[in-house]
C-alpha cells in the first residue's frame, strides 16, 4: 500500500523496493574478490583508504582494486544512484590515468575514486540497501531478436521483465549480450545512458567476462528507469537505417579530407538533431570510414565546449561551479564524453550497432548549440598576446593560468604551444596532475580520458583543439581538491 501511494520510482529511491519479483532474495557473490568487495562496502572511506594503501604496499595491484571497487559499486547501486554511477564510470579512466604517472604517484587517481566510491556507498546504506540481487532468467523463444525483446521490455518500464529477459540473453557470448543491450541504449539520448554502457564494457578488462552480466545490468536498469516513450530517436533511427539501406551495406573505408571533416562537424554542431543524424547516415551510406565520421562528431562536441559562454547565475552550484565555469556537467564536457562512448561502442559492436551508434551519437550531439558563442575560445586576440616560444616557459605560464582559474589564458597558451609544434606529452602531464588532484564535479577522470583518446584519434590539423578544451576545463575546475586526496598522498609517503 505504501509503495502504491508514493509511486514506484520514489519507492525505489527511498529503499522500499530493493528486490523485484524476478530476483532471488539472496546475494550476488564474486568469488575470490568477495572479501575485498565486502570491505569496500562495509568500511568508512578514511579507514578504507588506510587499509587499501596497506594492501598496495603489500603487493595488491591497482587492477584488483579497480575490479573490487566496480563490483562493490554495481552491487550497491545497480546504476540507480547519480553519484554512484558517475563513480563507477570514473574507475577505468582513473586506472588509465595511473598508467601515465610516475610509479610512486600511480595509486593516487585510483584511491581518489575509491574514496568517493566508499563515501557514497556508506551514504547509500551499504550492504543492507544493495540494489542488485540474483535474477531468474526468462524462457525466451527466438534469441536472434533478443535486442528487440529487450527494447520492448525496457519501454514497458518493467524492471522484472527487463531483468529476466536480459538474464536469458546474457547466457550468450558476451559480445552478443552487449549487442542486444544496445537496442535499449539507443532508445533515448542521455549522456549517462551511453557512458554507463561503455564504461561497463571497459571494466571487463579488470573484472573478467564472468562479471559481465552484473556490470551490464546497471546500464539496463538505467534504461528502464529513464524510459521516455516520446523520444523522437525511436522513429528517426529506423527510418534512416531503412532509407540508406545501412543494414545491407558493407562499411566503407573512404577517407574524408580536412574540408569534408570540417563540413560534417559543422552540420553536427549547428544543425538540428534530425539534420545531423541524416548527414551521418548519408556519409556512412557513401562509404566513408566510420572512424572519419566519428572524428567529425567528436570535433563537433569539442566545439560545444570551446564555444560555451560558461555557467550563468541560474546554473552555479554550491561554490563548486562558479559563473563562467565549464567543468562538471557542462554541455561541452557531456557532449564530448558521450561521443567518445558512442564511438567506442561502435568499435566493439556488430555491423548494425556500429552504424546505429554513430547515427544516434550525431542526433545526441546536435541541437545543443543554442547558447554557443559566435567564435570558439581562445579568440585570436588571446593567442596573439602569447609571445613566448620556449616550451618550458609556456608550460609554466599555463600552470599559472590554471591556478588563477583563467580559462582563456590557459586555452591561448596551449593553443600557441601546439601551433609551435611542441610535444604534447608535457601538456598532458601538466593537466593530468590536476585531473588527479581536483574533484572536477564527478567528471575529471572521464573527461581527461576522453581527451586522451580523442587526441590520438584526431588528425594533426585538428587534434590540438582537444587539449585546448582540456586546458579550459582544468582551469575551470581548479581550486576544489578531491576528498581524500591529500590523505592519500600522506599515506603513500609523498611530499
Amino acid at each position: 500500500m505504501l509503495i502504491s501511494s508514493v509511486g514506484s520510482t520514489l519507492a525505489f529511491d527511498i529503499g522500499l523496493t530493493p528486490v523485484f519479483a524476478g530476483e532471488d532474495a539472496g546475494r550476488l557473490t564474486f568469488g575470490k574478490l568477495e572479501p575485498l568487495v565486502g570491505l569496500m562496502q562495509d568500511t568508512q572511506p578514511d579507514k578504507l583508504q588506510r587499509q587499501l594503501v596497506e594492501k598496495i604496499k603489500a603487493g595488491t595491484d591497482l587492477r584488483t582494486l579497480i575490479a573490487a571497487g566496480a563490483l562493490a559499486n554495481a552491487r550497491t547501486f545497480g546504476g540507480q544512484d547519480y553519484v554512484g554511477f558517475h563513480t563507477i564510470m570514473a574507475l577505468a579512466p582513473a586506472f588509465e590515468m595511473a598508467r601515465e604517472l610516475p610509479e610512486a604517484l600511480r595509486p593516487l587517481p585510483v584511491l581518489k575514486v575509491l574514496y568517493r566510491n566508499a563515501n557514497r556507498i556508506q551514504q547509500f546504506g551499504g550492504r543492507k540497501n544493495e540494489v542488485l540481487h540474483p535474477v531468474v532468467p526468462a524462457s525466451l523463444g527466438n534469441v536472434n531478436v533478443g535486442g528487440e525483446l529487450l527494447r520492448s521490455a525496457t519501454r514497458s518500464a518493467d524492471f522484472d521483465r527487463a531483468e529476466q529477459t536480459f538474464a536469458a540473453l546474457a547466457k550468450q557470448p558476451i559480445g552478443e549480450a552487449y549487442n542486444h543491450l544496445q537496442y535499449a541504449v539507443q532508445d533515448e539520448v542521455d549522456v549517462h545512458r551511453v557512458v554507463l554502457s561503455w564504461r561497463a564494457w571497459a571494466l571487463l578488462e579488470f573484472t573478467g567476462e564472468e562479471q559481465a552480466h552484473t556490470l551490464f545490468r546497471q546500464s539496463l536498469r538505467y534504461c528502464v528507469r529513464h524510459n521516455n516513450n516520446e523520444a523522437k530517436i525511436r522513429s528517426v533511427l529506423p527510418r534512416l537505417l531503412d532509407e540508406h539501406r545501412l543494414l545491407d551495406r558493407q562499411l566503407g573505408k573512404r577517407k574524408g579530407g580536412n574540408g569534408w571533416i570540417s563540413e560534417l562537424s559543422q552540420t553536427v554542431f549547428a544543425g538540428t538533431r534530425e539534420q545531423a543524424a541524416g548527414a551521418v547516415a548519408a556519409a556512412l551510406a557513401e562509404g566513408y570510414d566510420p572512424e572519419d565520421v566519428g572524428e567529425a562528431m567528436s570535433l563537433a562536441a569539442n566545439q560545444l565546449l570551446l564555444r560555451d559562454p560558461g555557467r550563468d547565475t541560474a546554473t552555479i552550484s554550491n561554490g563548486k561551479k562558479l559563473v563562467g565555469s565549464v567543468h562538471g556537467d557542462s554541455v561541452g564536457v557531456h557532449a564530448s564524453d558521450a561521443i567518445n562512448a558512442w564511438r567506442n561502442i561502435a568499435r566493439v559492436s556488430n555491423h548494425r550497432n556500429t552504424v546505429a551508434s554513430l547515427i544516434v551519437g550525431a542526433y545526441h550531439t546536435a541541437g545543443q548549440a543554442g547558447r554557443s558563442t559566435a567564435k570558439p575560445y581562445p579568440r585570436s586576440e588571446h593567442v596573439e598576446k602569447i609571445r613566448d616560444k620556449d616550451p618550458k616557459v609556456l608550460l609554466k605560464n599555463a600552470d599559472g593560468a590554471i591556478r588563477e582559474k583563467d580559462q582563456f589564458q590557459a586555452c591561448a597558451i596551449i593553443q600557441r604551444y601546439g601551433e609551435l609544434g611542441h610535444d604534447a606529452r608535457p601538456v598532458f602531464d601538466l593537466l593530468l596532475r590536476y585531473a588527479t588532484s581536483e574533484f572536477g564535479a564527478l567528471h575529471a577522470e572521464k573527461y581527461y580520458r576522453t581527451v586522451s583518446e580523442e587526441f590520438v584519434k584526431t588528425r594533426p590539423a585538428f587534434r590540438w583543439r582537444q587539449l585546448v578544451g582540456l586546458a579550459r576545463v582544468t582551469a575551470s575546475e581548479y581550486g576544489n581538491p578531491a576528498a581524500g586526496y591529500q590523505d592519500a598522498r600522506e599515506l603513500l609517503g609523498l611530499a
